[in-house]
Protein backbone atom coordinates (compact mmCIF):
# COMPACT_ATOMS: atom_id res chain seq x y z
CA UNK A 1 0.00 0.00 0.00
CA UNK A 2 0.94 3.63 -0.42
CA UNK A 3 2.01 5.56 2.60
CA UNK A 4 4.31 9.18 3.19
CA UNK A 5 6.87 8.18 5.45
CA UNK A 6 9.33 10.57 7.42
CA UNK A 7 13.05 9.41 7.27
CA UNK A 8 14.71 12.72 8.78
CA UNK A 9 14.46 16.49 8.52
CA UNK A 10 13.44 17.29 4.98
CA UNK A 11 12.90 13.69 3.56
CA UNK A 12 9.21 12.41 3.39
CA UNK A 13 8.86 9.88 0.59
CA UNK A 14 5.37 8.59 -0.51
CA UNK A 15 6.25 4.85 -1.37
CA UNK A 16 5.17 1.48 -1.03
CA UNK A 17 5.00 0.04 1.95
CA UNK A 18 3.50 -3.43 4.19
CA UNK A 19 0.26 -3.88 3.68
CA UNK A 20 -2.15 -3.62 6.89
CA UNK A 21 -2.99 -6.53 8.13
CA UNK A 22 -4.76 -7.73 11.69
CA UNK A 23 -2.42 -9.04 14.53
CA UNK A 24 -3.91 -9.07 17.50
CA UNK A 25 -7.86 -9.90 18.77
CA UNK A 26 -8.76 -6.24 19.20
CA UNK A 27 -7.05 -4.93 15.76
CA UNK A 28 -9.33 -3.14 13.40
CA UNK A 29 -8.17 -2.10 9.85
CA UNK A 30 -9.29 1.17 8.22
CA UNK A 31 -9.11 2.44 4.98
CA UNK A 32 -7.78 6.04 5.43
CA UNK A 33 -10.85 8.60 3.77
CA UNK A 34 -9.12 11.59 4.75
CA UNK A 35 -5.91 12.77 6.85
CA UNK A 36 -5.30 16.57 8.14
CA UNK A 37 -1.10 17.57 8.26
CA UNK A 38 -0.52 18.93 11.95
CA UNK A 39 1.70 21.59 12.95
CA UNK A 40 3.55 18.33 14.53
CA UNK A 41 4.16 16.69 11.68
CA UNK A 42 5.40 20.01 9.95
CA UNK A 43 7.98 20.23 13.11
CA UNK A 44 9.44 16.83 12.30
CA UNK A 45 9.46 18.07 8.26
CA UNK A 46 11.58 21.28 9.42
CA UNK A 47 13.78 20.32 12.42
CA UNK A 48 12.85 16.58 13.16
CA UNK A 49 13.51 14.02 14.17
CA UNK A 50 11.64 15.20 17.33
CA UNK A 51 9.16 13.25 18.39
CA UNK A 52 9.37 10.63 16.29
CA UNK A 53 11.62 7.97 17.19
CA UNK A 54 15.48 7.58 15.55
CA UNK A 55 15.48 4.73 18.63
CA UNK A 56 12.84 2.07 19.16
CA UNK A 57 9.89 3.84 21.35
CA UNK A 58 9.39 1.85 24.51
CA UNK A 59 6.23 0.98 24.47
CA UNK A 60 5.20 0.42 20.82
CA UNK A 61 9.04 -0.47 19.39
CA UNK A 62 8.38 1.75 16.42
CA UNK A 63 11.70 3.56 14.75
CA UNK A 64 12.01 5.84 12.00
CA UNK A 65 11.18 5.72 8.85
CA UNK A 66 7.65 6.86 10.53
CA UNK A 67 3.91 6.64 8.63
CA UNK A 68 2.87 10.24 9.50
CA UNK A 69 -0.54 11.10 10.14
CA UNK A 70 -2.29 11.29 13.36
CA UNK A 71 -5.51 13.36 12.41
CA UNK A 72 -7.86 10.76 10.35
CA UNK A 73 -11.11 9.64 9.71
CA UNK A 74 -11.54 6.52 7.90
CA UNK A 75 -14.01 3.19 7.49
CA UNK A 76 -13.81 0.11 9.08
CA UNK A 77 -12.67 -2.98 6.77
CA UNK A 78 -11.88 -5.73 9.39
CA UNK A 79 -11.95 -6.61 12.61
CA UNK A 80 -10.03 -8.76 15.53
CA UNK A 81 -11.90 -11.64 17.11
CA UNK A 82 -12.97 -9.45 20.15
CA UNK A 83 -13.95 -6.43 18.64
CA UNK A 84 -17.54 -5.21 19.31
CA UNK A 85 -17.67 -1.33 19.20
CA UNK A 86 -17.41 -1.16 15.68
CA UNK A 87 -18.12 -3.72 12.50
CA UNK A 88 -16.74 -3.47 9.41
CA UNK A 89 -18.24 -0.74 6.77
CA UNK A 90 -18.45 1.74 10.05
CA UNK A 91 -17.60 5.25 9.40
CA UNK A 92 -15.02 6.58 12.16
CA UNK A 93 -13.04 9.22 13.91
CA UNK A 94 -9.28 8.08 15.07
CA UNK A 95 -8.59 9.18 18.39
CA UNK A 96 -4.64 8.78 17.79
CA UNK A 97 -2.99 7.87 21.27
CA UNK A 98 -1.44 4.80 22.32
CA UNK A 99 -1.19 4.75 26.42
CA UNK A 100 -0.17 2.11 28.79
CA UNK A 101 -3.14 2.07 31.05
CA UNK A 102 -1.04 1.07 34.00
CA UNK A 103 0.86 4.24 34.63
CA UNK A 104 0.44 6.88 37.67
CA UNK A 105 -1.65 8.96 35.50
CA UNK A 106 -3.27 6.41 33.43
CA UNK A 107 -4.90 5.08 36.05
CA UNK A 108 -6.34 8.31 36.96
CA UNK A 109 -8.37 8.74 33.55
CA UNK A 110 -5.23 10.81 32.29
CA UNK A 111 -4.28 8.91 29.42
CA UNK A 112 -2.92 12.14 27.45
CA UNK A 113 -0.23 11.92 30.37
CA UNK A 114 0.86 8.73 30.21
CA UNK A 115 4.91 8.28 31.13
CA UNK A 116 5.01 5.93 27.93
CA UNK A 117 3.19 7.79 25.70
CA UNK A 118 2.57 6.80 21.70
CA UNK A 119 0.48 7.92 19.10
CA UNK A 120 -0.52 6.72 15.30
CA UNK A 121 1.20 8.42 12.78
CA UNK A 122 3.94 9.59 15.08
CA UNK A 123 5.47 7.21 17.17
CA UNK A 124 3.81 4.06 16.29
CA UNK A 125 4.08 1.20 13.14
CA UNK A 126 1.14 3.01 11.49
CA UNK A 127 -0.51 6.45 10.28
CA UNK A 128 -3.07 8.45 8.32
CA UNK A 129 -0.76 9.39 5.66
CA UNK A 130 -1.41 5.95 4.02
CA UNK A 131 -4.18 3.92 2.30
CA UNK A 132 -4.99 1.88 5.07
CA UNK A 133 -4.24 1.51 8.94
CA UNK A 134 -4.73 -0.49 12.10
CA UNK A 135 -5.45 0.84 15.18
CA UNK A 136 -6.56 -0.60 18.09
CA UNK A 137 -10.68 -0.48 19.20
CA UNK A 138 -10.46 1.78 22.34
CA UNK A 139 -9.00 4.58 19.00
CA UNK A 140 -12.20 4.35 16.96
CA UNK A 141 -15.72 7.07 17.32
CA UNK A 142 -18.17 6.11 15.04
CA UNK A 143 -19.46 9.01 13.30
CA UNK A 144 -23.47 9.99 12.92
CA UNK A 145 -24.59 10.45 9.49
CA UNK A 146 -24.30 14.26 10.47
CA UNK A 147 -21.04 14.00 10.39
CA UNK A 148 -18.75 14.14 7.13
CA UNK A 149 -15.74 12.06 6.74
CA UNK A 150 -13.93 15.52 6.30
CA UNK A 151 -15.18 16.76 9.76
CA UNK A 152 -14.40 13.99 11.37
CA UNK A 153 -10.76 14.10 10.60
CA UNK A 154 -10.94 16.93 11.96
CA UNK A 155 -11.90 16.15 15.52
CA UNK A 156 -8.51 15.16 16.90
CA UNK A 157 -7.35 18.91 16.05
CA UNK A 158 -10.89 19.64 17.41
CA UNK A 159 -10.47 17.97 20.93
CA UNK A 160 -6.52 19.42 20.98
CA UNK A 161 -7.81 22.91 20.94
CA UNK A 162 -11.56 22.24 23.00
CA UNK A 163 -8.96 20.59 26.16
CA UNK A 164 -6.85 24.07 26.14
CA UNK A 165 -9.77 26.17 26.09
CA UNK A 166 -11.38 24.10 29.14
CA UNK A 167 -8.37 23.79 31.20
CA UNK A 168 -8.56 27.80 31.49
CA UNK A 169 -12.65 27.53 31.63
CA UNK A 170 -14.43 29.75 29.62
CA UNK A 171 -17.78 31.27 31.68
CA UNK A 172 -20.69 32.42 29.64
CA UNK A 173 -20.24 36.05 28.72
CA UNK A 174 -16.43 36.53 28.58
CA UNK A 175 -13.94 38.18 26.91
CA UNK A 176 -11.20 35.58 24.86
CA UNK A 177 -8.01 36.45 22.79
CA UNK A 178 -6.68 34.07 21.10
CA UNK A 179 -3.11 34.49 19.55
CA UNK A 180 -2.47 33.00 16.44
CA UNK A 181 -4.93 32.28 13.50
CA UNK A 182 -3.43 28.91 13.10
CA UNK A 183 -5.84 25.71 12.54
CA UNK A 184 -5.47 25.30 16.37
CA UNK A 185 -6.10 28.79 17.11
CA UNK A 186 -8.88 29.41 14.82
CA UNK A 187 -10.64 25.82 16.31
CA UNK A 188 -9.84 27.17 20.04
CA UNK A 189 -12.15 30.39 19.20
CA UNK A 190 -14.67 28.59 17.18
CA UNK A 191 -14.94 26.48 20.89
CA UNK A 192 -14.69 29.37 23.83
CA UNK A 193 -17.66 30.55 20.75
CA UNK A 194 -19.76 27.66 21.90
CA UNK A 195 -19.05 26.82 25.24
CA UNK A 196 -20.23 30.58 25.96
CA UNK A 197 -17.79 33.57 25.56
CA UNK A 198 -19.48 36.62 24.71
CA UNK A 199 -16.60 38.27 22.20
CA UNK A 200 -13.46 36.37 21.05
CA UNK A 201 -10.62 38.57 19.18
CA UNK A 202 -8.41 36.56 17.18
CA UNK A 203 -4.56 37.98 17.29
CA UNK A 204 -2.47 37.00 13.49
CA UNK A 205 0.33 39.45 12.14
CA UNK A 206 0.15 37.26 9.27
CA UNK A 207 -1.76 39.12 6.58
CA UNK A 208 -2.93 35.85 4.55
CA UNK A 209 -4.23 33.65 7.99
CA UNK A 210 -5.59 36.82 9.18
CA UNK A 211 -8.25 37.48 6.03
CA UNK A 212 -8.68 33.60 6.25
CA UNK A 213 -9.70 34.29 9.77
CA UNK A 214 -11.95 37.37 8.88
CA UNK A 215 -13.64 34.88 6.08
CA UNK A 216 -14.53 32.69 9.02
CA UNK A 217 -16.74 35.20 11.23
CA UNK A 218 -15.88 33.78 14.14
CA UNK A 219 -14.55 37.57 15.73
CA UNK A 220 -12.58 40.23 15.60
CA UNK A 221 -9.13 39.23 13.89
CA UNK A 222 -6.25 42.21 14.74
CA UNK A 223 -2.74 42.71 14.33
CA UNK A 224 -1.03 42.62 17.33
CA UNK A 225 1.98 44.37 15.77
CA UNK A 226 -0.69 47.84 14.89
CA UNK A 227 -0.12 50.33 17.19
CA UNK A 228 -3.98 50.42 17.99
CA UNK A 229 -3.82 47.00 18.91
CA UNK A 230 -3.70 47.68 22.46
CA UNK A 231 -6.03 50.38 22.23
CA UNK A 232 -8.50 48.20 20.44
CA UNK A 233 -8.69 46.05 23.22
CA UNK A 234 -9.00 48.44 26.09
CA UNK A 235 -11.70 49.73 24.52
CA UNK A 236 -13.87 46.89 24.02
CA UNK A 237 -13.06 45.60 27.94
CA UNK A 238 -13.66 49.28 29.42
CA UNK A 239 -9.76 48.87 29.88
CA UNK A 240 -10.06 46.38 32.10
CA UNK A 241 -8.45 43.32 29.73
CA UNK A 242 -9.71 39.85 28.42
CA UNK A 243 -10.88 37.20 30.49
CA UNK A 244 -9.11 34.30 29.08
CA UNK A 245 -6.13 34.22 26.59
CA UNK A 246 -5.66 31.23 24.83
CA UNK A 247 -1.68 31.50 23.31
CA UNK A 248 -1.58 29.32 20.17
CA UNK A 249 1.44 30.99 18.11
CA UNK A 250 3.71 29.22 20.50
CA UNK A 251 5.69 32.41 20.50
CA UNK A 252 7.30 34.36 22.77
CA UNK A 253 5.66 37.43 21.32
CA UNK A 254 2.02 35.53 21.48
CA UNK A 255 2.72 34.54 25.00
CA UNK A 256 3.81 38.11 25.74
CA UNK A 257 1.08 39.78 24.73
CA UNK A 258 -1.32 37.55 26.21
CA UNK A 259 0.61 38.48 30.02
CA UNK A 260 -0.38 41.79 28.96
CA UNK A 261 -3.78 41.43 27.62
CA UNK A 262 -5.16 39.88 30.16
CA UNK A 263 -6.80 40.98 33.12
CA UNK A 264 -5.98 41.31 37.12
CA UNK A 265 -6.93 37.14 38.12
CA UNK A 266 -7.66 36.42 34.24
CA UNK A 267 -6.46 33.19 33.10
CA UNK A 268 -3.60 32.09 30.07
CA UNK A 269 -3.54 28.48 28.36
CA UNK A 270 -0.56 27.84 26.81
CA UNK A 271 -1.70 25.84 23.80
CA UNK A 272 0.70 26.14 20.85
CA UNK A 273 3.88 24.34 21.29
CA UNK A 274 7.13 25.97 21.48
CA UNK A 275 10.05 24.49 19.71
CA UNK A 276 12.56 26.42 21.53
CA UNK A 277 12.34 28.16 25.47
CA UNK A 278 9.93 31.42 25.28
CA UNK A 279 10.67 34.63 27.74
CA UNK A 280 7.89 35.34 29.96
CA UNK A 281 7.67 38.41 32.17
CA UNK A 282 6.88 36.60 35.48
CA UNK A 283 7.13 39.87 37.40
CA UNK A 284 3.49 40.95 35.04
CA UNK A 285 2.10 37.21 36.00
CA UNK A 286 2.67 37.73 39.99
CA UNK A 287 1.48 41.30 39.42
CA UNK A 288 -1.37 40.72 38.34
CA UNK A 289 -2.13 37.61 39.90
CA UNK A 290 -2.60 35.55 36.76
CA UNK A 291 -3.35 32.27 36.05
CA UNK A 292 -0.89 30.27 33.41
CA UNK A 293 -2.13 26.78 32.29
CA UNK A 294 -0.33 24.17 30.53
CA UNK A 295 -1.98 22.35 27.91
CA UNK A 296 -0.59 19.13 26.74
CA UNK A 297 -3.14 17.03 23.75
CA UNK A 298 -6.50 16.22 25.08
CA UNK A 299 -8.38 13.56 26.86
CA UNK A 300 -8.62 10.64 25.31
CA UNK A 301 -12.43 10.20 25.99
CA UNK A 302 -13.39 13.79 24.41
CA UNK A 303 -14.07 12.15 20.83
CA UNK A 304 -17.94 11.34 21.04
CA UNK A 305 -18.57 14.87 23.30
CA UNK A 306 -16.62 16.63 20.48
CA UNK A 307 -18.71 14.58 17.52
CA UNK A 308 -21.92 15.74 19.22
CA UNK A 309 -20.92 19.20 18.74
CA UNK A 310 -20.26 18.66 15.42
CA UNK A 311 -23.40 17.10 14.69
CA UNK A 312 -25.09 19.24 16.02
CA UNK A 313 -23.39 22.38 14.14
CA UNK A 314 -22.13 24.37 17.38
CA UNK A 315 -18.75 23.45 16.12
CA UNK A 316 -18.30 24.14 12.67
CA UNK A 317 -14.74 22.11 12.15
CA UNK A 318 -14.90 22.40 8.52
CA UNK A 319 -14.32 26.00 8.34
CA UNK A 320 -10.32 25.46 8.41
CA UNK A 321 -10.08 23.56 6.02
CA UNK A 322 -8.48 25.13 2.66
CA UNK A 323 -7.58 22.26 0.41
CA UNK A 324 -8.27 18.87 -0.18
CA UNK A 325 -5.22 16.67 -2.25
CA UNK A 326 -4.18 13.13 -3.43
CA UNK A 327 -1.73 11.31 -1.31
CA UNK A 328 1.30 11.60 -4.22
CA UNK A 329 1.17 15.10 -3.78
CA UNK A 330 1.49 15.15 0.17
CA UNK A 331 4.97 16.79 0.10
CA UNK A 332 4.87 19.37 -3.12
CA UNK A 333 0.96 20.39 -2.07
CA UNK A 334 1.01 19.76 1.61
CA UNK A 335 3.83 20.16 3.72
CA UNK A 336 5.68 22.85 1.24
CA UNK A 337 3.02 24.77 0.80
CA UNK A 338 2.25 24.81 4.53
CA UNK A 339 5.78 26.18 5.29
CA UNK A 340 5.62 28.70 2.75
CA UNK A 341 4.86 31.96 4.77
CA UNK A 342 3.44 33.54 1.74
CA UNK A 343 1.17 30.15 0.80
CA UNK A 344 -2.47 30.83 1.50
CA UNK A 345 -3.04 27.54 2.87
CA UNK A 346 -4.64 27.09 6.55
CA UNK A 347 -5.11 23.31 7.11
CA UNK A 348 -4.58 20.76 3.85
CA UNK A 349 -6.28 17.76 4.00
CA UNK A 350 -5.20 14.33 2.19
CA UNK A 351 -7.82 12.74 0.69
CA UNK A 352 -7.32 8.25 0.32
CA UNK A 353 -7.63 7.50 -3.07
CA UNK A 354 -7.89 10.77 -4.78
Amino acid sequence: MLAARFYDKGDIRVEQTRMAEIREPDDVIVKVRFCGICGTDLHEYLMGPIVTPSQPHPMTGATLPQTLGHEFSAIVVDIGSVVREVAVGDRVAVMPSIICGRCHYCRRGLGHLCTSFASIGLSAEWGGLAEFSVLKEYQLAVLPPQVSDLEGALIEPACVAAYGVDRAGVAGGDVVLVTGAGPIGLLSAMYARAVGASTVIVAEPNRNRAELARAMDIGLVLDPANDDFGPLLADLTRGVGVDLSIEASGTSAGLAGCVRQTRRRGSIVQTGLHTKPASLDAMALSEKDLTLYGSWCFYITDWPRIIRMVAAGQYPVEKIVTSRISLVDVVSKGFDALVDPASSELKVLIESGA
